[in-house]
């Protein structure tokens, strides 16, 4: 009986926690404003990214972001093919130094990037980072988009909500920045986007919500590098899939026709009979 109401206090507890309500350990004030859902492409399941954008939000990274957050789990070769040919990715891998093994004499030089190297950081230590930035620590970019409740809405939602003042009440900390998406709405990160800041390439007008449409799908795609071929994938198995499931009912179906198709018959004796005209109805029979 016990285990009998253990299984039922956990098979309760499971259904609550997948259909019931949803629980945030934060107060509304210090989650933040709940971005909006916008109809992201690449998010789609027959859709993938639009590689002009990932150019795009690079370039962003790399003029505006990369001054003070790093990209340190994305390796140049990854860029190829997605945002950049192999020449145009090994010169940027070689506009930077890395260290290379000790030598003979235990001593370690400078050699210009390779493809198989990652993006280097802009500082040299976390003690540095905090120290350029009054004691608070840009985090990494390689997979905030996975690490941000709220994806890519929060991060889009984040980067153009700064409003030129705060709202009457509000109370902005000093060295803080006021924004309402922002976790208890004071970001050490001031507005980083203005209109025009950057010119790309192929002509796009550079917007505030242009760029930061481009750079967050950049930040999908680099949380995400794979998710192209996983969608690739996916329609493989759901044809594959499919065609063993038609097998399967058709076999199905073959073997199981004779069995569910016969027919048992019994006769019963006549009640009132004699058994001896039993025995001589059974004996005709087998004659």
């Amino acid at each position: 009986m016990a285990l009998m109401a253990a299984g039922v206090v956990m098979a309760a507890g499971g259904a609550f926690l997948i259909f019931g309500r949803d629980v945030h350990a934060m107060t509304p004030a210090e989650e933040g404003l709940h971005p909006t859902q916008f109809p992201w492409e690449h998010t789609k399941w027959h859709k993938t990214y639009d590689h002009a954008s990932l150019r795009r939000g690079f370039q962003v990274y790399r003029e505006v972001c990369a001054s003070c957050h790093s990209l340190s789990r994305i390796p140049y070769r990854t860029l190829v093919g997605n945002m950049m040919t192999v020449d145009e990715a090994k010169a940027l891998a070689e506009e930077n130094e890395y260290d290379t093994d000790p030598n003979d004499e235990g001593e370690i030089e400078k050699r210009p990037g390779k493809l198989s190297d990652y993006i280097p950081s802009p500082y040299k230590n976390d003690e540095a980072a905090r120290a350029a930035n009054n004691g608070a620590l840009p985090p990494d970019l390689s997979l905030m988009v996975k690490a941000r409740h709220g994806g890519v809405n929060y991060i889009f939602s984040l980067l153009t909500g700064y409003p030129e003042e705060p709202p009457a009440g509000a109370t902005v900390p000093d060295g803080l920045n006021f924004n309402p998406y922002f976790p208890g709405t004071g970001i050490a990160m001031a507005r980083v986007l203005f209109d025009g800041l950057v010119e790309y390439e192929d002509g796009t007008p550079a917007t505030t919500s242009q760029m930061a449409k481009d750079v967050v799908e950049f930040l999908n795609w680099s949380a995400e590098p794979e998710a192209d071929e996983r969608k690739k994938m996916g329609w493989k198995v759901i044809a594959v899939t499919s065609v063993l499931l038609g097998l399967s009912i058709w076999v199905k179906k073959y073997k199981w026709a004779p069995i569910k198709s016969r027919k048992i018959v019994y006769n019963p004796p006549v009640v009132g009979t004699p058994v001896s005209k039993l025995k001589q109805m059974e004996n005709q029979k087998a004659k």
